[in-house]
């Protein structure tokens, strides 16, 4: 089959981003895939399956939990052991040596933890003690959920310097940045939403104290590897993980005030259904915006390279098609279609069926991309 190069298409555009060039303006989007170790090591799957990514302008990995109270899932990689920065050190070599870029998202589960997915069986720790209703993945299959405890000042002191030193962490395992997960249900989205936070301290109540451990966790964070190497994701209005945020407007906006000074490396965001999210941000961040064309909102070829065509984002975080396609960039290149998503039962699963047996069609060449400006 011929097909004609593409290099017009905006998202094949390089792009500055910080102390880093990217060749593209593709971030590939953390996405769960639990298949570390049960002590959340990385590996020989995870190098192979992040080096096979590599054409990613900028890749963001899955989830990584910074400490054993942040674990949500019991094969969920994690920053807070020499044995995963060693791990991890692997990944990122492999993801260098094929010529790519790559950020560790730091996550902490928050209340969707559970005992049975943690090596102390603890109970979960929350912004306060609010459960989930849905039912929670195991390796023994889905479990009711518990409800957490409530964080002490301590705890939540504490939880942000835990942010800090896996932000260490990823830099001593190679890695090129950090993404602070603060969307879709997870701590910092707890701190933030209405159901999830009732706190009467300083880390509750009014806007500013809701704000106040997404703000302290992206400040220790960027002072800890330099804000160019920080990015973090938000999610304003996602009800993921039965989240309620009846007005997510002045909260996010005061979020954005507040983080705007510091100079993060990007701020990361997908629309959702009945919130401006996209746009909200766009009219109120001052730095690189990634965007996302929604949550649960097929992404296309089309949508993605739209999202820069219009000015709504700078670079665009594509998901779903990575696991099918290890070369997103390339057929965007030459003019070939994603192939559908398949095999969904393996996603979350062990093993290399449905993890890195998906065929790459195209050799990585350096013409792929538009040259630097």
């Amino acid at each position: 089959m011929s097909t004609a190069r593409n290099l017009t298409n905006p998202l094949l555009t390089a792009y500055e981003l910080g102390p880093i060039s990217l060749p593209n303006r593709v971030l590939m989007a953390p996405m769960t895939r639990l298949r570390a170790d049960r002590d959340g090591v990385p590996g020989d799957l995870m190098v192979s399956y992040y080096a096979q990514r590599a054409g990613a302008g900028l890749i963001v990995s899955e989830g990584i939990t910074p400490s054993t109270d942040g674990r949500q899932y019991l094969t969920e990689p994690g920053l807070h052991t020499e044995a995963q920065v060693e791990g991890w050190r692997r990944v990122t070599t492999a993801v260098h040596e094929a010529g790519g870029r790559i950020f560790a998202q730091i996550m902490h589960a928050g209340r969707g933890g559970h005992p049975d997915n943690r090596p102390d069986h603890g109970v979960p720790t929350a912004p306060s003690a609010v459960g989930r209703t849905s039912l929670v993945h195991t390796l023994d299959g889905k479990v009711e959920p518990v409800v957490p405890r409530a964080m002490t000042l301590e705890e939540v002191e504490r939880t942000v310097e835990d942010h800090a030193e896996a932000a260490r962490a990823a830099v001593r395992a190679g890695f090129d940045g950090v993404e602070i997960h603060g969307a879709n249900g997870y701590l910092l989205h707890q701190f933030l939403a209405d159901n999830t936070n009732l706190r009467t301290d300083r880390y509750g109540g009014d806007v500013a104290g809701r704000i106040r451990f997404a703000v302290e966790v992206a400040e220790a964070t960027a002072d800890a590897i330099g804000a160019d190497r920080v990015g973090i994701r938000l999610s304003p209005g996602n009800p993921e993980a039965e989240m309620v945020e009846s007005d997510p407007t002045p909260v996010y906006r005061s979020l954005l005030a507040a983080l705007s000074p510091l100079g993060l490396a990007y701020l990361h965001v997908a629309d959702v259904r009945d919130h401006p999210a996209l746009d909200e941000a766009r009219r109120h961040w001052n730095g690189t915006l990634v965007g996302n064309t929604g949550e649960h909102v097929e992404t296309t070829q089309e949508g993605a390279a739209a999202l820069i065509a219009d000015g709504r984002a700078d670079l665009v975080s594509i998901g779903r098609p990575y696991i099918s396609n290890p070369d997103v960039v390339e057929r965007i290149a030459d003019g070939f279609p994603w192939e559908p998503i398949a095999e969904k039962d393996f996603h979350y699963t062990s093993g290399p069926h449905g993890y890195v047996d998906y065929p790459d069609r195209f050799s990585r060449r350096a013409d792929l991309v538009a040259p630097l400006s």
